[in-house]
């Protein structure tokens, strides 16, 4: 369900009632009718790694052909080039990301490069709803995008959950609090977890009968929650000591205890559908590397432990012979400027990748390198290229067998399919010969000073076209329409706009191309 806060507010009797114990978090909620669950027998399962703080894209997959120019506007902080992971004549890895490159190199990985959404919010708080919910950036929505997705599957929950059907809790977030990806109509579907050995009964604090008074309902509703949480417990338990890990992990590092714990319980038999990890730390506005060896310092700290853990969960998958099941993707709120600042650091930014893992993927590069004007200003970050949110319908589309109608209405109505998911246990569409469409574009004069003539060539189909700002403000969309076959010319009035850095999008299905342009 999508809805405005304020009309939330207008028509709910929500009432939350947060329960924290033993790492286990419910909240209470007003009854509902009792509902018909849709049974869904798929085992596949979404990790979510989320990386707080927001992440700096361009010191963690570094544009080659960009390099000159990233020499000149961060200089304090550029790994020198000799020092970087190559992946191939266009781009290279931080050179702490060994792991990471070793899953590349084995066809584990894609890198989806210029990840973000239009409008860019450079808020925490704001970006990090915003990517939670899957809202635009200009309206507040209440719930998750995958709380949208289970509310769709499994109308009514918490009411008559745990059943036979399903026993097991449908979302687990490891750590004190829940997420808000999985935050329902009426409820989080996420429990939080820290230790699976350490799950004590709750008590009943209300034993006897339920007051007679305005509260009763309420009040009973929060013991069948106790009862429900102890239920999901004994299963999240007996799960644990059923499962197993046959990789060493990392020591010392905390995404890699919660991947741990991760792969224990699905190979424990516990058909949990999504798992969020955490690691934060990423809000490197100062000390993001060691001014005396810039491959080193906090960010380079955070890749490593980023890196190591994941190849360590992967590889634990893939011995426990459960890697087919499993999807893991990365998300962070924004990337960090174009420009360096003093402190040896970066602000806040705009777009960066985001990453998948997994056998059941088509792996590689995605998408262009980022567009980086010669002289950015220090407002400047990396255009958009991939709205996140088409990442998240192509995942509930190929790893969920969601309907793309049913995504439109989950997500937004503009969703363009990407062919990153090759599913291995799903009956979804057979991906392994789909990809990308590369747009041949360009845009005359650049430098304009008034009017310009994009030109690209087009295949029988919709496309949208989009003015954007180096802050990744849309300003207005160009054209939205059906254009023939052939070689397409728009003449565009710039007059109104002021001197500056500027990119143009277009989106269509397969494929999306941001190209910039300077006015003065």
């Amino acid at each position: 369900m999508k809805m405005k806060r304020r009309s939330f507010i207008q028509k709910s009797s929500f009432v939350s009632l947060p329960l924290l114990l033993n790492g286990m978090s419910l909240s209470a909620v007003n009854r509902s009718k009792v509902f018909e669950t849709l049974n869904d027998d798929s085992d596949n399962v979404l990790v979510l790694i989320q990386m707080n703080g927001g992440n700096d894209g361009l010191n963690t997959i570094i544009p080659l052909e960009k390099y000159d120019t990233l020499a000149n506007v961060r200089s304090n902080i550029l790994i020198p080039e000799n020092e970087l992971l190559k992946i191939d004549d266009t781009v290279s890895l931080h050179p702490t990301m060994t792991g990471i490159r070793s899953l590349f190199d084995n066809s584990k990985v894609a890198l989806l490069q210029n990840a973000g959404y239009p409008n860019q919010n450079r808020s925490h708080f704001r970006s990090t709803d915003i990517w939670t919910t899957g809202s635009p950036a200009d309206e507040f929505w209440t719930t998750g995008w995958l709380g949208r997705y289970f509310d769709s599957q499994y109308s009514g929950y918490p009411i008559g959950f745990p059943n036979s059907d399903c026993p097991d809790p449908f979302a687990i977030t490891l750590g004190s609090s829940i997420s808000e990806t999985c935050q329902g109509s009426i409820s989080n579907f996420s429990l939080a977890l820290t230790d699976p050995f350490s799950l004590a009964p709750l008590s009943d604090p209300l034993s006897g009968e339920t007051l007679n008074s305005c509260y009763g309902k309420e009040l009973d509703f929060l013991k069948t929650s106790i009862t429900q949480a102890n239920e999901y417990a004994g299963v999240i338990s007996g799960a644990a000591n059923k499962g197993n890990n046959l990789t060493e992990y990392p020591e010392n590092n905390s995404l890699a205890t919660q991947l741990k714990t991760i792969a224990l319980l699905i190979s424990g038999g516990l058909r949990t559908r999504v798992y969020v990890a955490n690691i934060g730390g990423f809000d490197t506005h100062a000390s993001q590397v060691d001014p005396t060896d810039t491959k080193t310092g906090l960010h380079a700290d955070l890749l490593t432990e980023l890196s190591t853990a994941v190849e360590a969960f992967q590889n634990d998958l893939e011995k426990l012979s459960i890697e087919k099941k499993v999807l893991t993707m990365t998300f962070s709120e924004f990337g960090r400027r174009i420009r360096s600042n003093e402190s040896f650091g970066t602000d806040h930014g705009t777009a960066a990748p985001l990453m998948l893992f997994g056998s059941c993927i088509n792996p590689g590069l995605y998408g262009d390198a980022p567009e980086i004007p010669d002289d950015p200003s220090v407002q400047d970050g990396v255009p958009m290229q991939f709205d996140f949110r088409n990442i998240y319908g192509s995942v509930l589309k190929d790893w969920f067998g969601v309907e793309e109608a049913e995504i439109k209405n989950l997500l937004f109505e503009d969703f363009s399919y990407i062919p990153v998911i090759n599913p291995c246990l799903t009956s979804s569409t057979d991906n392994s010969g789909a990809q990308l469409i590369d747009i041949e574009t360009k845009i005359y004069p650049n430098p304009c000073k008034s009017w310009a003539t994009i030109e690209f060539y087009s295949k029988a189909e919709n496309l949208k076209v989009a003015l954007f700002d180096a802050r990744g403000q849309e300003l207005k969309v160009i054209s939205n329409q059906f254009f023939s076959e052939g070689l397409t010319s728009i003449k565009v009035d710039f007059s109104n706009l002021t001197a500056g850095n500027y990119f143009y999008q277009i989106t269509g299905k397969l494929k999306s191309k941001t190209t910039g342009f300077i006015k003065i």
